[in-house]
């Protein structure tokens, strides 16, 4: 007596049809699963037993091999307690074989029968659509999630019960329709820049940085605002498209962390892990590769506060992510890539103390002190860093100010208006933003006249900038002009660019 069964594994951010072969032979009873399972999947037969019994089912005394195709990848996670149950149930003859070969079934079963939600629905979802299933069942938590997806029959079922009366053709169960999601869901935000008193030259920084998807590291003493300005850069950064929601709600799918009752995500994410984070943590890996912080805050934000308490190696991963935007884990198996296109926010004091430069509070730190607390970031972290802004205290008169502060809508008009040029110039191209330019496109977009190449050319020799730094100028100096609606890079775009470099200037400057 044998079956299949269609379900499907995650490798990486993508699925891939498994069949669940199921061979019932006479002998000794014993359960047998193989095809490289891991834990979870080998403590399915004690769950897959009792759920059948529990449901009123037959459960044969016979030796039951379970076979997971392909057999060289590793399988993972509790979601073929489904297909192996109903593979035992249609080898025994309880469910006709040819009813189940058009769908693929996922699914954790509880010791009652009930069938609980499992990680990863949406690109499950994604590739039964593309591989031609006519339909899905699944467990009825992640239906809204899989029904994102066109084109394909999502089927919500509660037990394994209701699975076999469906198949059985005794219950009917209507395709599921995913709530529809509106358009202010993605831009309405409960911050707001209005609340930021003073800081206005921050929030010029903060406004360049989301029209250009630049890097910024945020420069002043403890309460100066640099994390309540951190928080509200998502609002002024332009909504999700479709597409770009799909590939992050993907991520926070396969780690089971959707929102309950959402099938996608409609807002920008924020991600600020803490300090003592590892490098696994932050980048991802594990025995199991898992994805990191950094694809967490794909198409977002990736905030790190007290820059310097991060220990040297965890800030060093971040290098190849933030130039290629993705993150590839190798292992002896295999090679796993994750999505990392975000855009760092960083935060931090000017010295261990946390008041150099401070126009009320004298510094107590030594020079020493100061360049070894700085030298915890290292030149190619700065480097990759386009904006380094000063945050100073804000005096009393600023708090006090109840006069006009721009929204974040406001904001948010300039940053479209800039988008939608940049969009237009590299129409055809991978590229979105002025932040990720290559040489081709600087030398096409960002011609500079002589005064802008005097300019340029004083900074580097004042300054002794790296040549990665002179790009991140140059793409900074675009952006300006963006948003000025200028056409040419002008001397005042370049010269507000490179004040932007303070870092550069020296430690202790």
């Amino acid at each position: 007596m044998l079956s299949r069964i269609f379900t499907s594994a995650l490798l990486g951010v993508e699925a891939y049809t498994v069949q669940v072969e199921v061979d019932i032979a006479p002998g000794l009873p014993s359960f047998t699963t193989v095809g490289l399972p891991d834990n979870a999947v080998k403590e399915s037969k004690e769950r897959v037993k009792a759920a059948i019994k529990n449901s009123g089912y037959y459960f044969p005394a016979d030796r039951i091999t379970v076979n997971l195709a392909p057999a060289d990848t590793k399988k993972e996670g509790s979601g073929f307690d489904l297909p192996i149950a109903l593979g035992i149930l249609s080898a025994v003859g309880i469910l006709k074989k040819e009813v189940t070969k058009d769908y693929l079934f996922l699914g954790e079963l509880a010791l009652d029968g009930l069938i609980r939600p499992i990680k990863g629905a949406l690109p499950i979802a994604i590739s039964a659509q593309k591989n031609g299933f006519g339909g899905l069942f699944l467990p009825e938590g992640n239906a809204e999630e899989a029904a994102v997806v066109k084109d394909l029959k999502v089927y919500p079922v509660v037990s394994l019960s209701q699975v076999v009366e469906v198949l059985r053709g005794g219950v009917n169960i209507p395709p599921y329709r995913p709530s529809p999601i509106s358009e202010e869901s993605f831009t309405d935000w409960d911050m707001d820049f209005m609340e930021v008193k003073g800081q206005e030259s921050a929030k010029r920084a903060l406004t360049i940085a989301a029209a250009g998807g630049h890097n910024v590291l945020m420069i002043g003493p403890p309460g100066s605002g640099k994390t309540m300005l951190a928080k509200r850069l998502p609002t002024i950064l332009p909504p999700l498209s479709f597409e770009e929601a799909l590939e992050t709600s993907k991520i926070y799918s396969i780690m089971g962390m959707m929102p309950k009752g959402k099938g996608l995500l409609t807002k920008r994410p924020f991600r600020a892990p803490h300090h003592t984070i590892s490098d696994a943590g932050l980048i991802g890996g594990g025995q199991s590769p898992k994805p990191g912080e950094v694809s967490l805050a794909h198409h977002g934000i990736l905030f790190l506060d007290e820059l310097p308490e991060f220990r040297k190696n965890v800030l060093e991963v971040l290098r190849q992510p933030m130039e290629d935007g993705i993150v590839t884990i190798s292992r002896a198996t295999n090679s796993i890539t994750y999505p990392a296109s975000f855009q760092l926010i960083a935060a931090m004091n000017p010295c261990p103390c946390g008041f150099l430069g401070d126009r009320k509070q004298t510094c107590s730190c030594s020079y020493l002190q100061i360049a070894k607390y700085r030298s915890r970031i290292s030149g190619p972290i700065l480097d990759r860093i386009d904006l380094h802004v000063d945050v100073p205290r804000l005096e009393y008169t600023e708090l006090s100010d109840e006069g006009h502060s721009q929204s974040s809508k406001e904001i948010l008009r300039k940053v479209m208006r800039a988008r939608s040029i940049q969009q237009e110039r590299f129409e055809g191209t991978n590229i979105y933003t002025n932040a990720r330019m290559r040489t081709k496109e600087l030398k096409k977009y960002c011609l500079l006249n002589d005064k802008c190449k005097e300019i340029l050319r004083s900074a580097m020799e004042r300054f002794n900038l790296s040549a990665r730094a002179y790009t991140r100028i140059i793409k900074i100096g675009r952006t300006i002009a963006d948003l000025d609606g200028s056409e040419d890079i002008q001397e005042k775009h370049l010269l507000e660019a490179i004040q932007y470099r303070s870092f550069d200037r020296g430690p202790l400057r």
